[in-house]
């Protein structure tokens, strides 16, 4: 081959490819699970104001996978990835995990996901239950009252055992 058909490589280092290096201590991997354990920490070195009420937690789920960022209020800030795992899938066990690694109990930003999420997180019993709904005690084997009754009962409290509440929330009603 002569030398103008032979290929020609390069090879380009940039500098952002070390970046992550000054963040990797604030993250820790347990039990399937690389979360944040540093939040505060976390948006210090990013150069970021950390006013809890400023944030709200965004948590989505999948039958094979679980990811948790915080979202700014106002959108004009990155959201930040608090948590994430390719190998827990959503359940009740896996959602208590990550709320403990994040220290949730701590900075109880409000949470915004799907229903089946929030149920999780509530602690309400999943699949075909007969006290479903989230906010109040509406009776899905109700029949006769769906379409004549327009407001139900709100729920008062979330007590294992009692409306299909299988577990202790893992958040606060009002935070949801």
């Amino acid at each position: 081959m002569c030398e103008h058909c032979a290929p020609r490589w390069q090879v380009m280092i940039s500098v952002y490819h070390k970046m992550h290096e000054n963040l990797v201590h604030f993250f820790k991997i347990e039990r399937g699970l690389v979360a944040c354990t540093d939040i505060d920490g976390l948006m210090q070195t990013l150069n970021i104001n950390h006013n809890p009420l400023d944030w709200r937690h965004f948590i989505d789920s999948s039958k094979l996978s679980l990811k948790a960022v915080l979202l700014h209020n106002s959108n004009t800030l990155p959201s930040i990835p608090v948590g994430h795992s390719v190998h827990n899938k959503e359940s009740y066990e896996n959602m208590k995990i990550l709320m403990e690694a994040i220290n949730y109990d701590i900075l109880k930003w409000p949470i915004c996901s799907d229903i089946k999420v929030i149920a999780l997180l509530l602690g309400l019993q999943q699949g075909f239950t007969k006290y479903c709904f989230l906010i109040c005690e509406w009776e899905s084997r109700a029949q006769s009252l769906h379409y004549s009754r327009k407001y139900w009962t709100a729920r008062k409290s979330l007590e294992p055992g009692i409306m299909n509440v299988e577990y202790q929330p893992l958040v606060e009603l009002s935070k949801i």
